[in-house]
């Protein structure tokens, strides 16, 4: 897939001080794939029967409004976090690896940005790790890793009882300043020089893992982010186009609201036929 994009500007080779290795970590959402990549799972687990519609619709919904929220706060986190959980609670752990396997082709490939996917397989053919750095699930982190020949992902993970999933959280969702923990301590494990390592992010919540290496770059940057980034002279990549940011943004909202709609709108249909509805995935 890589070799038929056009590739920005060649990625230094080398590795870092004293023969470490150089790392580069990717954000998921708006950095990597268009809009929520929760989304897109829910989207598949409708298609497979495993949730109704309408528990997706009231899900997504619910996903939105956080991430259009912006919030950091724990207490917003935690509840956007069950919300993604309740879609696997009672599933087993090889059920839903093979189901994100199965998705990534008719729901993420298309929504790549693919001058992100570019950078990433520069760092690649320049010897460097390329590790995703998620608030998305670890499942969905590692499909979307392994398909794209990257080194690996870090994600949200969930707590798993024989197997099978609790709908707790074993940690915090990995968001924030979590992710720059989290690479601080892969770096310490892999042996990751990281001022010479990159990090690439749409948001502000990122800043803390931005600023943990060496070389920051802003994709598709929020405002927040878009403007520290022009302060501390860090890259920015806006793959939208400048001139339809705006538009840009708009549309994936609409293009999200008109999802939701058509979704409430099968399940009334489905309704009137007294066909009744799916309860929605409680195991």
């Amino acid at each position: 897939m890589a070799q038929a994009l056009a590739l920005t500007p060649a990625v230094p080779a080398g590795e870092g001080e004293a023969g470490r290795t150089v790392a580069a970590f990717f954000d998921v959402d708006n950095t990597l794939v268009r809009g929520a990549s929760i989304f897109h799972v829910a989207r598949g687990m409708a298609a497979h029967g495993m949730m109704s519609w309408p528990a997706m619709a009231e899900a997504v919904s619910r996903q939105l409004r956080f991430v259009l929220s912006g919030s950091e706060h724990p207490q917003d986190l935690r509840r956007a976090a069950s919300v993604a959980l309740g879609f696997v609670r009672g599933r087993t752990v090889t059920e839903i690896r093979e189901l994100g396997d199965t998705m990534f082709d008719p729901y993420i490939v298309s929504r790549l940005w693919p001058g992100t996917l570019a950078l990433a397989h520069e760092h690649r053919a320049a010897g460097h790790e390329v590790w995703l750095v998620s608030a998305t699930p670890q499942e969905l982190t590692d499909v979307i890793a392994h398909r794209l020949g990257l080194t690996g992902g870090l994600g949200t993970r969930a707590e798993t009882v024989d197997g099978v999933y609790t709908g707790e959280l074993r940690e915090g969702p990995l968001h924030g300043g979590l992710k720059a923990i989290a690479i601080g301590e892969l770096a310490l494990e892999r042996g990751f020089d990281l001022d010479a390592s990159y990090a690439y992010s749409d948001s502000g919540n990122d800043l803390p893992m931005l600023s943990a290496v060496g070389h920051a770059c802003a994709i598709n940057p929020d405002p927040r982010l878009r403007a520290h980034a022009e302060q501390h002279g860090w890259r920015i990549h806006d793959y939208r186009g400048d001139r339809n940011r705006k538009r840009v943004r708009v549309a994936g909202t609409a293009v999200m609201a008109v999802a939701l709609g058509a979704a409430a709108g099968a399940a009334a249909a489905h309704a009137r036929r007294g066909h009744g509805s799916i309860s929605p995935l409680t195991g």
